[in-house]
């Protein structure tokens, strides 16, 4: 276990960096956003990188696409930016487009330092404190993020969040995933044990309709490649699939990947109904990453549990509320084993 400073805001925010290791994992994680930068597993063809990530603090600050960040408070969208709350209508900050609020508006979770309060060499623990008003959400709310290496191959990722006032939380890690290594991800195979997904409009919001995958593009039941084309072109993803209807006490299979060239699969678990499968098409990134790499469209891929997109505003999709004495939980687990 290591600890160091990662680097400092303008404003004289320091940012720290602390590396855990065991089970064949050694992770580097850094306050900002609570993220994963690097995440280097030895198996398969041995000890690699399997995510993307950034050299400096500031390159994270310019736009990092919420690279390995805990995004929130709402992370996903929330169309036109507003949703009803025990009778009053909230708006929250319009950052995309203007039009609908995403990954918790313009200084979300993914954007803000993460205090980091506790720490051994397999563990590490954040914090992070959101006043009430912030983005326009109502109610203070404390969240807590613990990385754990709890097993060979397995990085455990445990949520927890409070409030003194009634408002909504919906977490999801945001790691980008090339179990290759290569210029993209578009071999990669993908498997999500989903029945439905939610399809969306022009903006990315759902339509509110739970579409059966059977007969489409979105049915990964079976383990097949992210390519796909279709009359000449190929289909791009960034969708929630639905996985079930309600969150567990333990987490379950929400989607698997495997590297067909390093021989690594993925197994993502989690407590949350949805999974955002995300082939980071749009990716293009200016500055140079983590080992000399650069990152252009479909460099890699993401699988985010979590709620359903817009569920504030969707009754049918549930319910996002969190209320005074209650506890948000979410257990997001990452298993890297060999194929």
């Amino acid at each position: 276990m290591t600890v160091a400073t990662f680097g400092t805001l303008e404003d004289g925010t320091r940012v720290d960096r602390v590396m855990i290791a065991g089970g064949g994992l050694a992770v580097d994680l850094i306050g900002y956003g609570a993220s994963i930068r690097d995440l280097v597993v030895d198996v398969g063809s041995g000890p690699k990188t399997r995510v993307l990530g950034l050299e400096t603090l500031e390159d994270y600050t310019r736009d990092a696409s919420h690279m390995g960040a805990i995004a929130g408070r709402y992370a996903n969208r929330i169309g036109r930016g507003q949703f009803p709350l025990d009778g009053q209508t909230i708006d929250v900050t319009r950052n995309q487009a203007g039009i609908h609020h995403l990954h918790g508006g313009a200084r979300g979770f993914g954007k803000r330092v993460w205090s980091l309060v506790d720490t051994n060499a397999s563990e590490a623990s954040f914090r992070i404190v959101a006043e009430d008003g912030e983005e326009g959400y109502p109610g203070r709310v404390e969240v807590t993020c613990r990385y754990r290496i709890s097993g060979d191959g397995r990085l455990t990722i445990e949520l927890q969040g409070t409030t003194d006032a009634p408002t909504i939380l919906n977490l999801a890690t945001h790691s980008y995933f090339t179990l290759d290594g290569g210029a993209d991800i578009l071999d990669h195979k993908i498997e999500i044990p989903a029945d439905a997904y939610t399809p969306i409009d022009e903006g990315s919001i759902p339509t509110g309709e739970l579409a059966p995958v059977a007969g489409t593009v979105f049915d990964f039941r079976g383990s097949r490649p992210i390519r796909l084309m279709v009359d000449g072109a190929r289909v791009g993803y960034d969708h929630n699939f639905v996985v079930a209807r309600h969150r567990t006490n333990e987490p379950r299979l929400v989607a698997r990947a495997v590297g067909p060239k390093s021989g690594t699969r993925l197994d993502v678990l989690s407590t949350e109904p949805g999974v955002q499968f995300y082939d980071a098409a749009k990716m293009n990134v200016p500055v140079v990453g983590t080992y000399g790499r650069r990152f252009g469209p479909c460099a890699g891929f993401c699988l985010e549990p979590q709620l359903f997109p817009d569920t504030p505003n969707r009754p049918q999709f549930g319910s996002a509320v969190l209320r005074p004495g209650e506890t948000y939980q979410q257990v997001t687990e990452y298993r890297f084993t060999a194929v």
